[in-house]
């Protein structure tokens, strides 16, 4: 055991406390899950954590400054897409997913993290992504309670890091370098977001 490496040396005594809790009646403990819930960045947000190994853990806006939001569509239903976020073989997460029937937003990688959404490192770094439930080819998606909720999320992550609320810095998947993605495609209204990202 390398005992050089942070957090390996334990006292005898760590270790007896560690025997003793184990003994404690997992019903006894607190639940972790529930005390997550306030972790969101954004206070509309429910927590649906990515697993730790689709994102890397960072200081942001320390280490990296955040400049873009960029857009996604999931190609995948709501669960289904929270459900790849959890699986550590699939390294990909977002920030955010916002659910079509009504806009309900879930945060799923804290802002102060990198998600693996742009297929971009360089890009990663700098932004916050938000997935959005449906499909590219079907507009009935994009209703007006996911256009709503997004744009009030997308508004409140440009106020927390001052980005200017336009399309050269609210940008779609297509448009970060090197993509092979089309998302949110050309059904996506983005006359409509931009105006109820300024104006709500």
């Amino acid at each position: 055991m390398d005992t050089n490496r942070p957090g390996l040396q334990l006292s005898r005594r760590r270790i007896l406390m560690g025997a003793a809790l184990a003994a404690v009646p997992s019903v006894m403990l607190p639940d972790v899950r529930a005390g997550a819930q306030t972790t969101v960045d954004y206070p509309s947000a429910e927590w649906q954590p990515a697993v730790s190994t689709n994102y890397t853990a960072s200081n942001r806006p320390g280490s990296y400054t955040i400049d873009r939001v960029i857009i996604h569509i999931t190609q995948e239903t709501y669960a289904d897409t929270l459900a790849i976020f959890r699986n550590p073989d699939k390294q990909v997460s977002a920030h955010y997913v916002v659910r079509s029937a009504d806009g309900n937003v879930a945060q799923c990688v804290r802002e102060r993290d990198v998600a693996w959404h742009a297929g971009n490192w360089d890009y990663n770094t700098r932004s916050v992504g938000i997935e959005h439930e449906g499909w590219v080819d079907q507009p009935a998606y994009f209703t007006n309670a996911l256009y709503e909720q997004s744009a009030k999320l997308t508004a409140s992550v440009c106020a927390r890091y001052g980005i200017p609320r336009d399309r050269q810095h609210i940008i779609g998947h297509y448009e970060v370098p090197g993509s092979d993605h089309s998302d949110p495609g050309p059904l996506w209204d983005w006359v409509r977001y931009i105006r109820l990202v300024n104006f709500g």
